[in-house]
């Protein structure tokens, strides 16, 4: 069955349209992505590996992905974490660190700290190919070398991502 995601317009606001995935999105049409930056207890940040085939195949990113028809940005974030990880954050613990619209989509950031370990993580194997834990330095080498993606985006919300790092 066709992925459908809801339709917005330039101000966010929904249309009633419904788009599926796949097809290309009409000038001025933007859906929703969830993008979640989850962080143990100690303060390691999880990374996936995209798989191969995908665009940008082998960078390294946080989780995340489109926001399904009839969900809201939060409960698509948290969907996709569990999908793609099998993480399951408590909507009340994901904290909306950044929001953008860019080309054809509106991409919100959250930011979750939780109990887990690596051999916790289950990847998606259409997804992912490998997950790991990183500190924050080791985070922005992976930028500086260019492996980290949204890597045009990481800027934006980096100062955000250390304020929630330095929360705990």
């Amino acid at each position: 069955m066709a992925e459908l995601w809801d339709v917005y317009d330039v101000n966010r606001a929904p249309t009633g349209r419904t788009h599926v995935r796949g097809e290309p999105l009409a000038p001025g049409d933007y859906h929703l992505v969830g993008d979640v930056w989850t962080v143990n207890f100690e303060n390691k940040v999880l990374l996936t590996q995209r798989h191969p085939s995908k665009p940008k195949g082998l960078m390294w990113e946080c989780t995340g992905g489109a926001i399904q028809a009839g969900e809201s940005s939060l409960c698509g974030a948290v969907r996709e974490l569990r999908e793609e990880t099998g993480l399951r954050a408590d909507p009340e613990n994901m904290y909306l660190i950044h929001s953008i619209r860019l080309k054809d989509r509106f991409v919100d950031t959250y930011a979750v700290r939780m109990n887990f370990a690596l051999p916790q993580v289950v990847l998606d194997e259409q997804e992912t190919v490998q997950a790991i834990l990183v500190d924050w330095e080791e985070l922005l080498a992976l930028w500086a070398a260019g492996k980290l993606c949204p890597e045009s985006r990481f800027p934006l919300y980096r100062s955000a991502l250390v304020s929630f790092l330095k929360q705990f």
